[in-house]
């Protein structure tokens, strides 16, 4: 899976709604800025299969290639949906082997706390880089590209 058109909307979930099948659902996401509502079906990949409710701030993921309707609010397909924590972050992106992001957008800094694993929980015990990677962390630098100590990392293994 290529993660290189992927646009990310962070904020919480406002509302929960039925969608076209009884295998999804609209999610309304309030950001700072705006409104987005987001279909998630038993595609879309929900980390740790977390049960997805009202009042959650997640980070929600979708492919920017794909066609869109010209309505408002928005409406995306989500192709990846994560809870965060207060303050936390996620990236979701390619990271080259000295850790640092395709687009230059983040460096990752390792420690021995920073938690690597694959996409289905199991440890990943090789380096990380050359991976596209889902990077949880909450404060960075302010150089270029900014810097942090990530908390999580998941390894989006190829299939």
């Amino acid at each position: 899976m290529a993660y290189e058109t992927y646009g990310k909307v962070v904020g919480v979930i406002r509302n929960i709604s039925r969608g076209n099948s009884c295998c999804s659902f609209l999610a309304t996401i309030q950001t700072e800025t705006e409104t987005v509502n987001f279909v998630v079906t038993g595609e879309t990949m929900v980390i740790d299969q977390v049960r997805l409710r009202r009042g959650m701030r997640v980070a929600a993921f979708y492919d920017t290639s794909l066609p869109a309707p010209a309505i408002y609010p928005p409406r995306y397909q989500a192709e990846v949906v994560t809870v965060l924590r207060q303050n936390q972050d996620a990236a979701l992106n390619y990271f080259d082997a000295t850790l640092t992001a395709e687009d230059n957008s983040l460096k990752l800094n390792l420690s021995s706390a920073t938690r690597i694993s694959t996409v289905n929980g199991q440890p990943f015990t090789c380096h990380p880089g050359n991976q596209e990677l889902l990077v949880y962390y909450t404060a960075t630098t302010f150089s270029i590209p900014p810097q942090t100590t990530p908390q999580r990392i998941l390894v989006m293994c190829p299939s």
